[in-house]
């Protein structure tokens, strides 16, 4: 059984769902303390357990510690079978999470094609959004050969929740490795600027407001304005489509949060982008790596930012798989991602 430290390295719920996705795959049982450590309420909170109710689903797994603020957890995969499958937060936890614990296994090992509908938070803090999901992530796994066709029903939000997310997955029979290390220069930027049952006025001030932010650093902008239901919220997204994967950059607004601060919050991540030079974003470099660790061949790529959860994710993955990954950048600095 292979044994992990929650606490290490990042310390938040990424080791859990990379721990759960590599457990089926390989077929390791591991056990998990310290979950979530670093965090200011420790332990499994609502998605992290769907997460690993998910896994040991598709899985046929047996588990102890699957509770609600458990610090502990023994998780022993049985053989991950394809189907349809339905899972769920009652809260605003994040879809794209529990999507991430069992989408590799489903697409290496399942067999055959596979439906998810997935409830919850669809545009949550510290989570990447459904139209990250779709736009980028998405794109980055056609690139190695994994086919998941993302929809979206519904909408959801903190604290409301109720968003559904509906995800088909096809049978891959290798993964194809990446190599991005360079980035043309980029000086046309996409998004838009959303609102859910809130003024109009909101989203308008949001687009403006990103592309004068943008047309200062000479890239020019289309960001149209658009209005959601299962609200309140409000959302700003900016997207480079001449990048070798369209990354997409986004940030949420809450209440008291001025609509300028919303737009400026991702205009300066999509900014710092554009200023590195660099092909791959660090909100993807994380994620690419774990299916990267089952290519048929090398891989290597440049990220804009080295982050504690790619650190992380590497050595997370280690532990199960015989391979070497290397990133010879440190956390906030650009550096190249290396599976040998």
């Amino acid at each position: 059984m292979i044994e992990i430290d929650g606490s290490e390295g990042e310390g938040g719920g990424q080791i859990l769902r990379s721990a759960l996705a590599l457990s089926v795959i390989t077929g390791q049982p591991f056990k998990l303390i310290n979950i979530r450590a670093r965090r200011s309420k420790p332990g499994l909170a609502p998605q992290h357990l769907a997460c690993v109710k998910a896994a040991g689903n598709i899985a046929s797994a047996l588990y102890k510690g699957g509770q609600i603020g458990s610090a502990v957890l023994y998780f022993e995969p049985g053989t991950c079978k394809a189907g349809t499958y339905f899972f769920g937060v009652n809260t605003a936890g994040a879809t794209a999470l529990i999507l991430h614990s069992v989408y590799l296994p489903l697409a290496l090992c399942g067999r055959g094609e596979s439906t998810l509908t997935i409830t919850g938070g669809t545009h949550v803090a510290h989570a990447p959004c459904y139209h990250f999901l779709e736009t980028t992530w998405a794109a980055y796994l056609r690139r190695m050969g994994i086919e998941v066709e993302l929809e979206m029903a519904k909408p959801g939000f903190y604290p409301r929740g109720g968003g559904e997310l509906r995800a088909t997955i096809r049978p891959c029979a290798a993964v194809r490795p990446l190599n991005l290390t360079t980035c043309p220069e980029l000086t046309t930027a996409g998004g838009f600027a959303a609102v859910a049952d809130l003024p109009a006025s909101i989203s308008k001030t949001m687009s403006r407001r990103m592309a004068h932010q943008l047309k200062k650093m000479n890239v020019e902008s289309h960001l149209p304005q658009e209005e959601w239901a299962n609200g309140p919220a409000a959302v700003a997204a900016v997207l480079f489509r001449q990048a070798p994967v369209p990354p997409l950059f986004f940030a949420l607004g809450e209440r008291g949060k001025p609509a300028e601060v919303v737009a400026d919050e991702a205009t300066e991540q999509a900014i710092d982008f554009k200023k590195s030079g660099c092909p791959v974003d660090p909100h993807s470099a994380d994620q690419i790596v774990l299916p990267l660790a089952f290519a048929a061949g090398p891989s290597e790529f440049r990220v804009s930012e080295v982050t504690q959860h790619l650190l992380t994710n590497i050595d997370t993955i280690r532990r199960f798989v015989d391979r070497p990954i290397s990133c010879d950048g440190s956390v906030g600095t650009s550096g190249t991602v290396r599976v040998e």
